[in-house]
C-alpha cells in the first residue's frame, strides 16, 4: 500500500454560512492541493468534506494519515463515536440525532477502503500544512460572499 500524508481544513463564515474545506495530499515527494466549498453550510461539514473529498481522490487503497484541526472529526473516528452513532440508527443518545450523517456515512464507507489514522493538530499554529489548507477554505467560503 503507499504511504500518503493528507492534511485537512474547514472554515465557515457564520455556522451556518458560506463554507470552504481544503486539503493537501502528499505522496512520495508529491504535493496536490484540493478545495471547495458551500454557500450555506456548517463549520462541521467543512472539516468532514475536506477529509471526504481527500480520500475519493486516492485512486486505489491507501494507508493514509490525516492531520486535521477539527476535535469533532478525530474524537469522533479514534474515540469510536461514529461507529456508535451509526450502529444506534445515527443517534447520539436516546433523544438527540447524530449531526451530518450522510457525511459520517460516507466517511466511514471510504475508511473500509483505506487504513486510515488521524492525528490531531492544533489549528492556527506553526504547522505551514494545516495554515495553507486554512488558507485555501477560507478562500473558497468567500466566493459565496
Amino acid at each position: 500500500m503507499k504511504n500518503v500524508t493528507i492534511y485537512t481544513d474547514g472554515a465557515c463564515s457564520g455556522n451556518p454560512g458560506p463554507g470552504g474545506w481544503a486539503a493537501i495530499l502528499s505522496y512520495n515527494g508529491r504535493e496536490k492541493e484540493l478545495s471547495g466549498g458551500e454557500a450555506k453550510t456548517t463549520n462541521n461539514r467543512m472539516e468532514l468534506l475536506s477529509v471526504i473529498r481527500s480520500l475519493q481522490a486516492l485512486h486505489e487503497p491507501c494507508k493514509v494519515t490525516i492531520y486535521s484541526d477539527s476535535k469533532y472529526v478525530v474524537d469522533a473516528v479514534d474515540k469510536g463515536w461514529a461507529e456508535k452513532w451509526k450502529s444506534a440508527g445515527w443517534m447520539r443518545n436516546k433523544k438527540e440525532p447524530a449531526k451530518n450523517p450522510d457525511l459520517w456515512q460516507e466517511l466511514l464507507e471510504l475508511m473500509q477502503t483505506h487504513s486510515v489514522k488521524f492525528i490531531w493538530v492544533k489549528g492556527h499554529a506553526s504547522n505551514p500544512y494545516n495554515n495553507r489548507c486554512d488558507e485555501l477554505a477560507v478562500a473558497e467560503s468567500r466566493k459565496f460572499n
